[in-house]
């Protein structure tokens, strides 16, 4: 069983960084495709950034040069480290797992990241 627990939301003002947390609680965190999602108020959940099992990333362009994704085996954790935010950044993040390389199965409860202009 996968559980996804994110942590590290908040209020920033814009021009402000936050870096958002996901633990996961499953056995086979390392082999899988890990990303972080986000949704906004009326609009349609979007996939933000993606790290595969072996490392390699992959962005979307509205947060290109700003946002990183890392991941860290050791501590089944991945990271969404957000710089220079935006208040169009606001929404809810949520983290989601992807086992089999196809879909997005597992999915945390999300954090709130609200920024100010």
């Amino acid at each position: 069983q996968v559980q996804l627990v994110e942590s590290g939301g908040g209020l920033v003002q814009a021009g402000g960084s936050l870096r958002l947390s996901c633990a996961d609680s499953g056995r086979f965190f390392s082999i899988n495709n890990m990303g972080w999602h986000r949704q906004a108020p009326g609009k349609q959940r979007e996939l933000v950034a993606g790290i595969t099992s072996s490392g390699r990333t992959s962005y979307a362009d509205s947060v290109k040069g700003r946002f990183t994704i890392s991941r860290d085996n050791a501590k089944n954790t991945v990271y969404l480290q957000m710089n220079s935010l935006k208040p169009e950044d606001t929404a809810v993040y949520y983290c989601a797992a992807d086992p089999g390389g196809t879909s997005w199965i597992y999915w945390g409860r999300g954090t709130q990241v609200t920024v100010s202009s």
